[in-house]
């Protein structure tokens, strides 16, 4: 019998709005592409520096790929809950490996932003966020419709 926990939690800024492919099979899959920051002391000069790590979220979800193309722009500050998930493919005449590590969105996972739009399409902090207010399950359909749609202020 095998144990494990694979569960990823990501907090970080959009790098670009969602990009939703169709596969051959006549579904879809829609890549995110999220930043994170951290900062830290040099400790030869003392100097506070900062560092950006990108990561890979992905899903095949109908209702969730619904949901971000309306929602997941550039910018916006999102939570991503799912697992981690390690592809490996050859390029077309190449004959090494190729790999790639990303976050899948599966059902039981989660999607939250925790910005609103204001007014003029900018973004601010949503006081709220600590809250399910903007949250969608990575299962499929949006659990309240009324939930994940931005206010109109």
């Amino acid at each position: 019998m095998a144990f494990g926990l694979n569960k990823v939690q990501i907090i970080g800024r959009l790098g670009a709005d969602v990009t939703v492919n169709h596969l051959a099979s006549g579904g879809r899959v829609a890549n995110l592409s999220i930043a994170t920051d951290e900062s830290y002391i040099d400790r030869q000069s003392g100097e506070r520096k900062d560092r950006t790590e990108w990561h890979r979220g992905v899903t095949f979800q109908e209702g969730l790929i619904d949901m971000l193309e309306k929602h997941a722009t550039k910018g916006r500050l999102v939570y991503i809950e799912g697992k981690l998930q390690t592809r490996r493919w050859k390029k077309d005449g190449d004959d090494s490996w190729r790999f790639s590590t990303e976050i899948l969105l599966v059902p039981g996972g989660r999607v939250q932003f925790l910005d609103k739009r204001n007014g003029n399409g900018q973004m601010q902090p949503d006081p709220d966020a600590a809250g399910d207010t903007g949250s969608v399950p990575a299962g499929g359909a949006p659990a309240q419709t009324g939930d994940i749609e931005d206010p109109p202020f």
